[in-house]
């Protein structure tokens, strides 16, 4: 893949911090548009500090005049955009927040990118991509036996959350047929590993098992999820920004259904050995009131990226969740920076009214 200069948008969160890392180690220049909200952190980039590969702006994508500025300066080959409020609780409590970032920031954005493209010369014109990072929820819930998610698959959205992800799609879909830009989206499933920030099962369950709090687990702890390792997503957001197709949508997923429950017993198991102390673990699990409109099931058939793209993921449930465990496990100082404050207060406010 030839070096590119890429606008990030979100680039300070988990997923956006992992793929600067992944991009800048490939030998592409990053600028990071990051508005630093409760999950941005920047400590995930400490490493590219003094990196010229590298340039953070704090700021918003409802920031158009910001935006312009950044394209016009930068002249980037692409944009990948990550920036939006992704957790479906806080978007049962606040949606207002998700519709003006994952709606309205993709709106600016795509207009700012139109403005760029259409002043470029013909061939840069048609080399540069917008690159959508979206989710499998768009989709709505599967039952146990359906097949999984496709590309073509009618959008059911069932939380705001997935809601406002799913107008940002077919926003970008929209910019293409009716404006020519060349836009390519991925839908990916839940993404776990290094960087995640803790209101999210996996580092939750973590955090809360090495301090001997409970592990709350939503209903009966049957939801399905397909576990996606983030450094495997990185891995097909670079593969589909070089080789994708304008106007295609490539689904991302990591191969690996599990049950919740499944998860955090899993989880346990590998604590009881590598965190002896409070073993067993599995004696935290505590279940609590499930959240309103809590999907059964996802799961994500990627075989149009692997097939037509050549991608599929390196890692296996059982060898990325015990990277992640050790991660967190070597990484308690980023994880205890962070577990304070505005995150203490939403823990405390989603899951005291659940017990």
């Amino acid at each position: 893949m030839r070096s590119r200069v890429l606008l990030v948008t979100g680039g300070a969160g988990f997923i956006g911090s992992n793929f600067i890392l992944e991009a800048v180690r490939r030998g592409h220049a990053v600028v990071n548009l990051d508005a630093l909200t409760y999950a941005g952190n920047m400590d995930n980039l400490a490493s590219l500090h003094g990196n010229s590969a590298h340039t953070f702006v704090h700021g918003s994508i409802l920031d158009s005049a910001l935006i312009a500025r950044l394209l016009d300066e930068h002249r980037p080959d692409a944009i990948v955009h990550f920036a939006a409020e992704s957790h479906v609780d806080r978007s049962i409590l606040g949606p207002a927040a998700f519709v003006d970032t994952n709606i309205i920031g993709t709106f600016t954005l795509l207009e700012a990118a139109l403005k760029h493209a259409r002043s470029l010369a013909e061939d840069d014109r048609k080399t540069f991509r917008f690159l959508h990072v979206s989710t499998d929820e768009v989709y709505g819930s599967l039952s146990p036996d359906e097949a999984a998610f496709h590309e073509e698959t009618p959008y059911r959205p069932n939380s705001p959350y997935s809601a406002s992800k799913a107008a940002s799609d077919h926003l970008v879909r929209a910019y293409f047929h009716t404006y020519g830009l060349q836009v390519v989206t991925t839908n990916c499933s839940n993404n776990y590993g290094p960087y995640q920030f803790p209101e999210k099962l996996i580092p939750l369950m973590i955090h809360n098992a090495i301090n001997g709090k409970s592990l709350p687990v939503y209903g009966d702890g049957q939801n399905v999820r397909d576990w996606l390792y983030v450094t495997d997503h990185c891995d097909a957001i670079l593969t589909v920004l070089e080789d994708g197709t304008p106007g295609e949508t490539y689904n991302v997923g990591g191969l690996n259904e599990q049950k919740n429950l499944d998860v955090v017993k899993i989880l346990c198991t590998i604590l009881d050995e590598l965190h002896a102390e409070g073993a067993p673990h599995d004696r935290l699990i505590t279940y609590v009131k499930d959240r309103p409109g809590h999907d059964r099931r996802y799961a994500i058939d990627c075989r149009k990226l692997q097939s037509s793209l050549g991608w599929s993921p390196k890692e296996s449930f059982e060898t990325g969740i015990r990277k992640t465990v050790q991660w967190y496990l070597d990484n308690a100082v980023w994880v205890e920076k962070i577990v304070s404050g505005e995150y203490r207060e939403w823990i405390t406010g989603n899951y005291a009214s659940r017990a």
